[in-house]
């Protein structure tokens, strides 16, 4: 996407946020764990929860690179903002009544460690559960989307 990772690609200046798109790998038994977590916070605005690299996604977001949102946590706002990487697992919490203080806390240098050591935790289980890890087994019926 050209630019670091965890950096809006394309920040609007205060431009409120109304609702928040969060394309999540449906494959991944970790990610569809904090899906159904997502759904069941009080939320300060509205979040879809999309699965990454569908028809849904590629319908709504046609110019996105699908293949990169199964890689990497991908949110994007109503207005066209894109996060990845340690600013959408911020925005995320941001979202939500009871993690909004948290969430502007680990925007700040001293929270950077902590997004840094769950990003690598989180990409670390993943990688030990994915179909053919080293570690772990398959997803199998585990990584199916709730009902």
């Amino acid at each position: 996407m050209g630019t670091p990772a965890g950096t809006p690609v394309r920040p609007q200046a205060r431009i409120p946020v109304r609702r928040l798109t969060v394309l999540y790998d449906a494959q991944c038994s970790l990610c569809v764990h904090l899906r159904s977590w997502l759904l069941r916070q009080r939320k300060l605005l509205p979040l879809d929860l999309v699965p990454a690299a569908s028809d849904e996604a590629r319908r709504r977001y046609p110019r996105l690179d699908h293949a990169g949102t199964l890689k990497e946590i991908t949110v994007i706002g109503d207005r066209g903002q894109i996060y990845t990487g340690p600013a959408a697992w911020i925005v995320c919490l941001w979202a939500l009544a009871e993690h909004r203080p948290k969430a502007h806390w680990l925007a700040t240098p001293a929270g950077a460690p902590f997004v840094r050591v769950t990003m690598l935790a989180a990409a670390k289980y993943r990688e030990a559960t994915r179909a053919g890890g080293a570690v772990g087994t398959p997803c199998d019926d585990r990584c199916s989307v709730p009902g």
